[in-house]
């Protein structure tokens, strides 16, 4: 829940701080609605505003993203944060950051999001009345087993893979493998894993502990037989996307702003993603052999093109991702390549 404070926090004094006197109603994803923490949080913050002369805030809480995600689109939120990969609809180019294995460590994504940040950049953070103001990690989402045997691309195929509903690339990638998709949200993912209707699922370590994935990874005697296998497969983020067409968060310095702000105080971000990643007991952790990832990385790869040529994933975006990539791992077979 720290996170999902900060990332609040951000977002509600800076939109607050740069915009007109007029209200804004900004929205919040909380599974545990006006009772839970991170709404708890946002609504301390905006109480605070008012001895710092910041406009007043109205604030909404959702437990229910895609719900959320509507309102922003019929206005009646003028901002909301949310997963990038929801938030794609919005943007495709920030919404393509979390492409499968397109950032495979923190070195390269924070390098990405530092460019997506900078006013080079702010043309492509709008696209028709949105823009977004800010993008934060939330993890590298792993892949996450009900068996631990299930640790090959092979033995995946025929299992049960959780697919979010609204992220059909999920779905098509799953099927290339031989893989059998599971409709599943933010809000049924957890139970669906523990209660054994999925065998994978792929997520952030921020979830670990709050869906209580450990139980998915027991048997019936309490032995552990599930495993995190440790090779991200993607970068999960939240774009705090804004609407600019009612007057309230078209100030096009303002925004620059607030991309700047958010972007220049990451460094806390990873050090809270660092402390859950370790907070996770070594016994659910499984090593992916050296000799494994090539093969990985092809696919993605594979998968990333076929999914740019459907539409799914801006093609200028990944080109820039790839030149991140390549600049760190110069000697990577894909960087000889010119197809992506």
């Amino acid at each position: 829940m720290k996170m999902n404070k900060w990332i609040l926090g951000c977002a509600l004094v800076l939109g607050s701080a740069l915009q007109s006197a007029n209200a804004l109603m900004m929205c919040v994803y909380d599974p545990m609605g006006t009772g839970g923490d991170a709404y708890s949080f946002a609504k301390d913050y905006t109480l605070k505003m008012g001895s710092y002369g910041y406009p007043n805030v109205s604030l909404k809480a959702y437990t229910n993203e895609a719900i959320m995600a509507e309102d922003l689109k019929f206005g009646r939120c003028d901002g909301a944060a949310m997963t990038s990969l929801r938030a794609r609809s919005f943007n495709k180019f920030t919404g393509s950051i979390d492409s499968i294995g397109a950032i495979r460590d923190y070195k390269t994504l924070d390098t990405t999001l530092k460019l997506f940040a900078s006013p080079k950049f702010a043309k492509y953070m709008k696209s028709g009345k949105y823009e977004v103001v800010g993008q934060i990690p939330l993890g590298a989402a792993y892949v996450m087993v009900n068996d631990r045997k299930i640790n090959s691309l092979d033995k995946a195929a025929g299992k049960r893979i959780a697919a979010m509903d609204f992220d059909k690339t999920q779905a098509r990638i799953i099927e290339q493998i031989g893989g059998q998709p599971v409709s599943v949200d933010l809000t049924s993912i957890g139970g669906k894993f523990n209660n054994k209707q999925v065998d994978i699922i792929v997520g952030p370590a921020v979830i670990f502990g709050p869906l209580e994935l450990q139980k998915g990874m027991m048997d019936a005697q309490g032995n552990v037989v599930g495993a995190i296998f440790d090779y991200p497969l993607i970068q999960v983020t939240t774009s705090i996307v804004v609407d600019t067409s009612k007057g309230k968060f078209d100030n096009a310095a303002g925004n620059q702003k607030i991309r700047t702000y958010i972007n220049n105080n990451l460094s806390r971000v990873y050090k809270l993603i660092d402390q859950e990643e370790a907070a996770i007991d070594d016994k659910y952790w499984e090593k992916v052999p050296p000799t494994d990832k090539p093969s990985y990385q092809k696919l993605m790869r594979e998968a990333r093109i076929q999914m740019t040529k459907e539409g799914y994933y801006d093609p200028v975006t990944m080109k820039i991702l790839k030149k991140v990539r390549c600049k760190y791992d110069p000697s990577n077979f894909e960087c000889a390549l010119n197809d992506e």
